[in-house]
């Protein structure tokens, strides 16, 4: 083994001891609180990455499908708007197929891209460099953290000259509430400089029946989803969950214009989990709260750019009205 590799694999164990020690805070802090919850982030280990990779491809979960239609019909006039294009910065890229479609159906195309991958699940990553290797003048940079440091990281490297474009799709956007999303895109903002973009994908609303069957599907897939959130727990931090006591439940929420999904107790149980410091007692019925998603009106995808400082938006949206994808420049 060389001194780099020693060096390589030193960093590692440190980085994924750093993750660790934030995993067992946040479920120390969260699963105390009143409702208990827990970060929805936490739920793409590698295994729960793999659930959601096909949880995409179920027939009650259009968003993945209408994204990348609208991706392979608008390739060239996204990219058209950024002549000087030099930087892409995906945010969240998943299994990396969004932005393979992105750039393979905008050939032909002459100049050479740097792309940032930015996302805190490893298994994601890899999975999204290897699905962009092959791409022709293409250089993929991955970034192991969050979406403002990633930012941060990629416009450090970003060459004087060139237009960046910023991706956030797969309506990862719904996973923040109102004030976080707004935060976040003013953040995308203040790394990008004025003239840049941002591709923005958000799910929009519909009726009740269609978002619960999205989100609880007959085929069990987002209930283990869900449930492995508890997995990961009783893995990582010697938890006790029993697995088969919890159900999993999706409601829709339509004064808030979300989709909540809930890890529900089926009995009155006690639960040790020594690597967060914690023990709980969960009352039959208690939920634990474990992911929110947002729907979005077209309007209201207008309103919170704009005021996170961007303009020019351009919109295009599936053949059902179910799927929005807004380009925007920094102002």
């Amino acid at each position: 083994m060389t001194m780099r590799q020693t060096a390589q694999d030193l960093e590692a164990r440190t980085a994924a001891s750093e993750e660790r020690a934030e995993f067992a805070e946040d479920v120390r802090y969260y699963l105390t609180q009143s409702p208990r919850q827990l970060p929805s982030r936490y739920l793409y280990d590698p295994l729960g990455s793999a659930l959601f990779e096909a949880i995409c491809h179920l027939p009650w979960y259009g968003i993945t499908r209408a994204e990348l239609a609208l991706l392979a019909a608008h390739a060239g006039e996204i990219l058209s708007r950024l002549p000087s294009l030099s930087t892409i910065v995906e945010l969240g890229p998943g299994s990396g197929e969004k932005l393979r479609t992105l750039l393979q159906s905008a050939q032909p195309r002459r100049s050479a891209l740097d792309v940032h991958l930015v996302d805190v699940s490893s298994a994601a990553l890899r999975a999204s460099t290897q699905a962009l290797d092959s791409l022709d003048r293409v250089r993929v940079i991955g970034h192991a953290t969050s979406y403002e440091a990633g930012l941060a990281e990629a416009a450090a490297q970003t060459a004087e000259g060139g237009r960046t474009l910023a991706l956030f799709l797969g309506s990862n956007i719904g996973n923040f509430d109102p004030p976080g999303a707004a935060e976040l895109l003013r953040n995308i903002r203040m790394a990008l400089l004025e003239g840049d973009a941002l591709l923005l994908g958000a799910d929009l609303v519909k009726p009740a029946h269609q978002l619960n069957l999205a989100y609880d599907d007959p085929l069990g897939v987002t209930a283990a989803f869900n449930r492995n959130l508890l997995v990961r727990i009783n893995r990582e931090l010697q938890g006790d969950f029993e697995i088969g006591e919890f159900d999993h439940e999706a409601v829709w929420n339509a004064r808030e214009s979300r989709v909540e999904m809930h890890l529900r107790a089926r009995r009155r149980q006690c639960v040790h989990i020594p690597g967060a410091g914690i023990s709980i007692t969960l009352e039959e019925g208690e939920r634990i709260w474990t992911e929110s998603s947002y729907k979005y009106r077209p309007a209201a995808i207008l309103e919170m750019l704009a005021g996170a400082g961007f303009s020019l938006p351009t919109q295009w949206f599936d053949d059902g009205d179910t799927f929005a994808l807004t380009l925007v420049e920094a102002a």
